[in-house]
């Protein structure tokens, strides 16, 4: 018989080897003893970093000790105004149509593997591995030191949550966030939020609201939108469900860079700068909740959640202004524009 393997904590009292017993895996973390939970979510300890082929082009904070992307930061002290993407960047064969691609197919995959009972680190596990046999960088990874290769926010989790050794429960609602860095060197980011098993009548409610809040909204996009007035029609279409948008994440431009100009509040009378023209890229993905829209963030320094408990949930695509409206560059194939379909977004 085997020897019963000790369950004491790990050395860094964060994570642990995946050969551990489920009781271990599934334990708190340290900086959890100390906090104040908003609602009933709590974290499990995680799995080891994800090791990437050597073959694949990074981004360039993958290796830095502190994550940071110093053109980002570059780009922020003297670019102020948004890029225009052309057609060579866009449709080369590894330009942003691709990374956007690529980011489509690692969601479905994610999104395929989500059922009861498998953990956020099982969906990160597929999610990296979709990626690296794509030839593509998971973009989160080492982002600001994010230490896994996709987002997972589960309930309450606005955005930003870290896959753990958790299992998914009946009932739950799950948002997964995929970002695509290709070989070209563009970045495609998308999510959506699914209904696991027996979601209650509010839980599908907010789900369908966040889906319908980013489809009035890209309705709006097209060339002489104000950005600033994306979150007067998200805010509108929220209310409208009884539910309040969060104000402290927003939308942004991306492409050759994860976090760019332009960027874009979900909010009402927001104060964004700048008008839509052909060639900007850009995602919007409005944070929709239950309760009240402010949010807290877990000891782990990353985690947003609702101040009050109550569940949210969210969609996004990286979107193209065309010369007469947009263009879903993460749509599904066959899917130009946006349509509900409950069997996608159920589990």
């Amino acid at each position: 018989m085997e020897a019963k393997r000790s369950q004491k904590a790990p050395s860094d009292g964060i994570t642990c080897d995946p050969s551990e017993d489920a009781t271990t895996r599934q334990s708190e973390p340290e900086w959890a003893k100390f906090y104040y939970f908003s609602g009933d979510l709590r974290p499990a300890l995680l799995s080891p970093k994800r090791a990437v082929p050597s073959s694949i082009r990074r981004p360039d904070y993958a290796d830095d000790r502190r994550g940071v992307s110093m053109s980002e930061q570059r780009d922020k002290a003297n670019n102020k105004a948004i890029r225009v993407y052309g057609t060579e960047e866009l449709d080369a064969e590894y330009g942003l149509r691709h990374a956007c691609a690529m980011g489509r197919e690692v969601l479905d995959l994610g999104g395929k593997a989500l059922r009861p009972g498998v953990t956020t680190d099982e969906i990160d596990r597929v999610v990296h591995e979709a990626c690296i046999e794509r030839d593509c960088y998971p973009s989160p990874l080492n982002y600001y030191n994010f230490p896994k290769s996709v987002c997972t926010s589960v309930n309450e989790v606005i955005c930003h949550g870290i896959p753990d050794y958790r299992e998914v429960q009946d009932g739950d609602i799950v948002n997964i966030d995929v970002t695509t860095f290709n070989r070209g060197g563009y970045h495609g980011d998308l999510n959506e939020t699914f209904c696991v098993g027996n979601v209650d009548e509010d839980g599908q409610k907010l789900v369908r609201t966040a889906f319908d809040c980013l489809k009035e909204s890209l309705a709006m996009v097209k060339p002489g939108t104000l950005y600033r007035d994306l979150g007067t029609k998200i805010h509108k279409t929220a209310k409208a469900s009884g539910c309040t948008v969060n104000r402290s994440y927003c939308g942004h431009g991306i492409g050759s860079l994860f976090h760019t100009a332009p960027n874009i509040p979900h909010y009402h009378k927001n104060k964004a700068k700048g008008i839509m023209k052909p060639g900007h890229v850009f995602t919007v993905e409005p944070m929709i909740n239950l309760g009240v829209p402010g949010d807290q963030t877990w000891n782990d320094h990353w985690t947003a959640v609702t101040t009050d408990g109550k569940r949210s949930a969210q969609f996004e695509h990286t979107v193209l202004v065309t010369e007469d409206g947009c263009e879903i560059l993460t749509a599904r194939d066959a899917e130009p524009v946006m349509c509900w379909n409950q069997e996608l977004n159920y589990r």
